[in-house]
């Protein structure tokens, strides 16, 4: 079950936390401003970062890896701190938090209807869009602290996606060979429709950000490439980010 792996990939979260201890928040004091379009596309972005991830861990609790499982608890504390960090970013905006919307219900039941595998592949297509909309976040808001908080997150999600990678090779690892190429093809297809439904609801906010709809779905599924290659590759840890 790559144990080693997983247990390498628990001691960089715990890296990681310890690392964002030490350095300490944004300068929340400095406020942040927000165009509307912008403002109202973090709301949803931060809902969708919000979560106990109980279902992840229970699902990964079931697979009997205890490294893995330990990795899952690290990973969804960093999910969580993003959610408190866009959510302290809207509020030195001026800006209140959104209780639901439903794309995250969407996303939620769709994780939820079968195992492990089904979990993280739905999970993945989340990461590997936050990975260029926090990239255009980052280089594209015209506020400090909004640039701030999207490249400590953008930091996180590029150690994500190859995490997801390596357990996803050993789940996809337990079908037979004939099947894994037709499931990922399926996780690309089902990639560009959740792409182009966030590129026409964030439409105006890419705009801001100097990245049209299209520029950004592009982006997008060039960079599944990568991620299909290393669910498929036989080192799941050669996966490098297209960023």
């Amino acid at each position: 079950m790559h144990t080693d792996g997983f247990a390498k990939w628990t001691q960089r979260f715990e890296d990681e936390r310890e690392r964002r201890d030490a350095d300490g928040d944004p300068d929340w004091g400095r406020g942040a401003t927000l165009h509307p379009a912008l403002s109202a596309s973090i709301q949803r972005f931060q809902i969708g970062e919000d979560g106990d991830g109980a279902n992840l861990v229970a699902k990964a609790d079931q697979a009997g890896d205890a490294d893995y499982t330990r990795a899952v608890r690290l990973f969804v504390a960093e999910e969580q701190n993003h959610a408190r960090l866009l959510a302290r970013l809207l509020a030195a905006g001026g800006v209140p938090t959104l209780t639901g919307h439903w794309s995250d219900t969407v996303f939620v039941r769709l994780r939820r209807l079968m195992g492990l595998r089904m979990e993280l592949l739905v999970l993945m297509i989340a990461e590997v869009v936050a990975l260029r909309y926090y990239r255009a976040l980052r280089d594209g808001a015209d506020d400090p602290l909004t640039s701030d908080v999207a490249g400590r997150i953008l930091a996180d999600e590029q150690r994500h996606v190859p995490f997801h990678c390596e357990r996803l090779h050993t789940s996809l690892a337990e079908l037979p060979r004939p099947i894994r190429r037709p499931v990922m093809f399926l996780w690309r297809v089902l990639l560009l429709v959740v792409c182009l439904v966030v590129a026409v609801d964030h439409g105006s906010a890419l705009r801001r950000l100097g990245i049209g709809r299209l520029r950004f779905v592009a982006d997008v599924m060039a960079s599944a490439d990568a991620v299909v290659s290393a669910v498929l590759a036989p080192r799941p840890d050669a996966w490098s980010s297209a960023r």
